[in-house]
């Protein structure tokens, strides 16, 4: 019989309750018990839900209070020397706050312990906590969350199937600490708890155990293959009786197809969306005693299944496999989308004929349990009346004039080289640009944000409900404006910022102002811990039809003779962080946006604003999973930034910013894009991310973030000035900027300007090192 297999589904909540629980709990409002009853009430409504839709393997072990990674973490024992302070015994009171150290730093009781590294999972907007690892590290089961969990699934009457991340991708997606030593060499320490872990679910009752391996998507060396055939190997023996899945998400096998089809497992689930056609070639390949998965929907973009397209693929693989060994499921867990259309009812945001091609994490459970009734020759009575309003959806929307405008198009198409090249190289623009702007050694800024207090986002939601005039609503996010600009003056901020707080998301507000943008009110997705973001809907032609950031940076400009920065999206990061189009090639998309871009920054530059900040932090997201499809990637995306920003004069400045990522391995197209001034984040990895400038001389101004604004801690002048000290090491001095790591929305306003103070101070004392260093040099 055909089964129906899901990966993961979201934790936030339909209404985003972990978020606000979290939260609660981080500032003390909440016990540790209510947390956890928060998390107990998600995980129930989620098994319940996905037993009603007739999904036959449920996940458990997919919840998570911050991130499945650092669970993962936390399982193995794999926890930093620094954190060891804070162990006092096991058991939930001391693991949770452990925990959230871990993910956010912790700085009381006297003690100050900095967060985990915190980069992008693989393309997606997702951020994990990257594991860290030392030279003969040993680990030991210290979490059993994963069985608590299977656990208490058991006890609401849910035979579910717990989810590990899969040790050699736990290995593969962390960091040596220390050299010496390559982090497989931990893999025999790790296999154990791994052994452990899978004879206790045993005991419990699991049959199936899904162990994710995204990194069998990536370009693995002969060790790595290896690694993965000596561990399963060695897994299967400890769980002898116990039936084995491999996930396998985001991209397809390739060349490691072999390696995976052959692991000692009972089932491989594939990615048949990010992997399309590649079924064809696994087939004949398949062994006669592996189930395969097929992921034909779509676990990361939130349009509605093309049944008639993935029954032509299921029954492809019915064909050679037979039903006993065919599974219908998403292709990667449901995480990286909203929880429920159904939630969506105003029209004004959501017309109903968009709404109409669109499917969200429950709707596609039932997608997924429709193509198992489709393929299986089901007898439900109404599946053949859902093929037929499928099919209808699908009709309507290849056919929707919402959908193309020719003058977009045609803009796309007239683009020349010389639109994406400003016309004098950096070298001539930044003399210009220092008589222009006037400013010192080592200029201090900030990313572009500033906390949003509850107060702020209230007027937003009074004005969409006519509670507020938008006289009012003017005068209210003017007066903070000005409290903000009269703070950063004071404090000695070179190029203030306006703080954003007429904003939303950085996406989602240009957007909003975009044509070929629908939106969601409940469409919220985890980027990390409780931050989530409701990606916009690119569903069709972008055009700008009139200003989106002239009003409030005019303003902004005119309170201070200091240069205020103008805040822009980037044309990558409008792509990657929206649910992008499928019906057209993402670059045509995404240079429709670019060009949109590129008449704000003009028109910007036209009402006085000399500094113009176009951030790009998903520039390396999108970057292909393999290294054969990243060229062109980068190509498109440096010449999507360079048509964005070169419409303007030489003595316009162009910053652009970029965080949680790895740059070493793409520095060179980074340095194409030609930007003024880049800035990044490097402070969680203590400037290990500037190692790349030692060899590679950029070319450019550049900002490494000094301190880490995702945890709540203050760092002291001292620790700025250490790492400003390592930046000077590998940056000359007159091209380095000083500037947090990204923006300061979700910090409160305490934390931000004692933060910012001290970095202020750090910039002061690098300033009076260097003249005094002048003088004596003289």
């Amino acid at each position: 019989m055909l089964r129906t297999n899901n990966l993961g589904y979201p934790r936030i909540g339909n209404l985003r309750q972990l978020k606000k629980s979290n939260e609660a709990y981080w500032a003390g409002k909440i016990s540790r018990e209510e947390l956890i009853a928060a998390g107990k009430g998600i995980r129930r409504e989620n098994w319940l839900l996905q037993r009603d839709a007739g999904i036959d393997l449920i996940p458990s072990g997919d919840f998570s209070f911050y991130d499945q990674v650092l669970d993962t973490s936390l399982m193995v024992g794999a926890i930093p020397p620094r954190y060891h302070q804070l162990v006092e015994g096991k058991g939930p009171e001391r693991e949770l706050d452990l925990y959230f150290a871990m993910a956010r730093g912790y700085q009381r009781d006297g003690k100050d312990i900095t967060a985990m590294e915190m980069t992008k999972w693989f393309d997606t907007n997702y951020h994990y906590l990257v594991p860290e690892f030392t030279k003969g590290q040993q680990f030991g089961l210290f979490s059993e969350k994963v069985m608590d969990e299977f656990y208490e699934a058991k006890q609401l009457g849910i035979q579910t199937k717990p989810v590990l991340l899969g040790p050699l991708s736990f290995l593969l997606l962390g960091k040596e600490k220390e050299g010496g030593f390559h982090r497989l060499d931990l893999l025999d320490s790790l296999l154990p708890v791994y052994g452990e872990v899978l004879q206790r679910l045993k005991k419990l009752g699991a049959e199936y155990v899904q162990l994710d391996e995204p990194c069998l998507a990536l370009d693995l060396d002969k060790r790595s293959r290896q690694a993965y055939r000596k561990a399963y190997r060695a897994l299967a023996e400890q769980a002898a009786g116990l039936k084995l899945i491999v996930a396998t998400y985001f991209e397809g096998l390739g060349d490691n197809a072999n390696t995976a089809l052959n692991l000692p497992v009972q089932a491989l689930h594939i990615d048949l969306v990010r992997g399309e056609g590649e079924l064809y070639q696994l087939l004949p390949k398949v062994p006669h005693d592996l189930i395969l998965s097929l992921g034909v929907v779509d676990g990361r973009n939130i349009w509605k299944n093309d049944y008639e397209k993935s029954l032509l693929i299921i029954r492809d693989a019915l064909n050679v496999l037979g039903k006993d060994r065919v599974w219908i499921a998403p292709s990667c867990s449901l995480l990286h989308v909203p929880c429920d259309l159904d939630l969506e009812t105003d029209e004004k945001t959501l017309p109903p004929g968009i709404k109409d091609w669109l499917a969200f994490a429950k709707q596609k459970l039932a997608e997924v349990s429709d193509l198992g009734k489709l393929a299986d020759g089901s007898g439900d009575t109404d599946i053949d009346a859902r093929l037929a309003a499928n099919r209808r959806s699908q009709q309507a929307r290849a056919g929707s004039r919402l959908i193309h405008r020719h003058a977009v198009k045609q803009r796309v198409q007239g683009i020349t080289e010389a639109d994406s090249t400003r016309p004098t190289p950096f070298t001539g623009r930044k003399p210009k640009q220092q008589v222009n702007l006037g400013l010192p050694d080592f200029p201090t800024t900030t990313i572009g944000s500033f906390p949003q207090t509850g107060e702020v986002r209230s007027w937003r939601a009074r004005l969409k409900k006519g509670e507020l005039s938008g006289a009012e609503y003017d005068t209210l996010i003017k007066q903070e404006i000005e409290k903000t600009i009269r703070w950063q003056e004071q404090t000695g901020i070179d190029v203030p910022v306006h703080g954003e707080f007429e904003r939303n998301d950085m996406v989602e507000y240009f957007g909003e102002q975009l044509r070929g943008y629908a939106f969601t009110g409940y469409g919220w997705v985890q980027s990390y811990g409780s931050r989530c973001v409701k990606p916009p809907i690119l569903y069709g032609d972008v055009s700008r039809p009139e200003d989106m950031s002239v009003y409030w940076s005019s303003y902004s400009q005119s309170l201070t003779p200091r240069p205020v920065k103008g805040m822009l999206t980037g044309p990558v990061t409008m792509l990657q962080w929206s649910f992008v189009r499928n019906d057209q090639p993402r670059h045509d998309t995404l240079f429709q946006i670019a060009l949109a871009i590129r008449d704000e920054v003009v028109a910007l530059e036209r009402a006085g604003i000399k500094i113009i900040q176009i951030d790009e932090p998903a520039f390396r997201e999108g970057l292909p999973l393999r290294k054969a499809d990243q060229q062109l990637y980068l190509d498109r995306a440096v010449q999507a930034f360079k048509l964005s920003s070169s419409g303007v004069r030489d003595e316009t400045q162009i910053h652009t910013h970029m965080c949680y990522s790895e740059f070493n391995d793409i520095i060179g197209d980074i340095a194409r894009m030609d930007a003024d001034v880049i800035t990044i984040e490097t402070s969680r990895s203590q400037m290990e991310l500037l190692d790349v400038f030692a060899d590679f001389k950029y070319p450019n101004d550049i900002g490494p973030g000094v301190y880490d604004i995702h945890s709540p801690r203050i760092p002291p002048v001292e620790e700025i000035l250490f790492l400003l000290e390592k930046a000077k090491a590998v940056i000359p001095a007159e091209q380095l900027w000083v500037n947090p790591d990204c923006g300061l929305k979700t910090r409160t306003w305490g934390e931000a300007t004692a933060a910012l103070e001290n970095m202020v101070e750090a910039a002061r004392i690098l300033r009076s090192v260097k003249e005094k260093d002048t003088v004596e040099a003289s």
